[in-house]
């Protein structure tokens, strides 16, 4: 019985894992919703269009990418690589770009384009609440 308990206890906590892909960031709670008729996120109702919004370390960059369910994409704006004071960039390009160290991250998936970069853009999830609203999270 106390090695089957011990098994238990082993098997318990070999199977958490941390997610490490953004270990110098802090782990903040996002819950931003996005009512796409307001003038500031119009863009986001055609693909390829993106804007800005409050929310995440830095701010996010939400994207409608017009593939995928949902379409859209959204990045901390927050430089992943160092301890930059200044948000990420996105200039409709395929990439971010954060202007500390010019690193470069991919819209894509969120994948460092810059060599020696091991870190990747941080990527919050994109709920579709009804044809005009988009909730952002990362639980």
């Amino acid at each position: 019985m106390r090695t089957l308990f011990l098994l238990f206890l082993f098997f318990s906590f070999s199977s958490c894992e941390k997610n490490e892909t953004n270990d110098i960031l802090p782990d903040i709670d996002v819950n931003v919703t996005i009512d796409l008729n307001l003038p500031q996120y119009i863009d986001l109702q055609i693909p390829s269009g993106w804007a800005y919004t409050t929310g995440g370390i830095k701010g996010i960059l939400v994207l409608n990418t017009g593939t995928g369910t949902p379409p859209y994409k959204a990045f901390d704006r927050a430089c992943p690589n160092n301890d930059c004071s200044s948000a990420m960039i996105f200039d409709g390009s395929l990439k971010l770009k954060c202007p500390c160290d010019d690193s470069e991250y991919s819209i894509i998936d969120g994948s460092p384009q810059t060599t020696g970069n091991p870190h990747f853009a941080r990527e919050y999830r994109v709920n579709v609440i009804n044809a005009t609203t988009l909730n952002i999270t990362n639980f």
